[in-house]
């Protein structure tokens, strides 16, 4: 007999979609019989906007930075935060987000 799937609900926003699946299983709403396969090369995290006030001396060696470097601001400011982030993750220090 086969499995009967579920009808996938519609979400408003992906903090619902993480809220239902954290309390059902996705065998109900997908066919396991027939995997398909996906091309994520493509995909990028969702990012959030924020404002952040910086010292106009810090933007401007930052902005220098990134010129020598060859990339846009944000990008480096981005890679110098997830850098920091990583490090103190790993110093043992702080402790990870269950």
């Amino acid at each position: 007999m086969k499995k009967q799937i579920r009808q996938m609900p519609k979400f408003k926003n992906e903090d619902e979609e993480q809220e239902f699946w954290a309390t059902h299983d996705a065998v109900d709403y997908f066919d396991t019989s027939k995997p398909i396969e996906l091309d994520l090369s493509q995909l990028k995290p969702s990012t959030e906007t924020i404002s952040l006030r910086l010292p106009q001396y810090l933007l401007a060696r930052i902005k220098q930075i990134a010129n020598f470097k060859d990339v846009p601001y944000q990008s480096l400011m981005k890679i110098f935060l997830a850098e920091k982030v990583r490090e103190e993750l790993h110093s043992g220090q702080v402790k990870h987000a269950p």
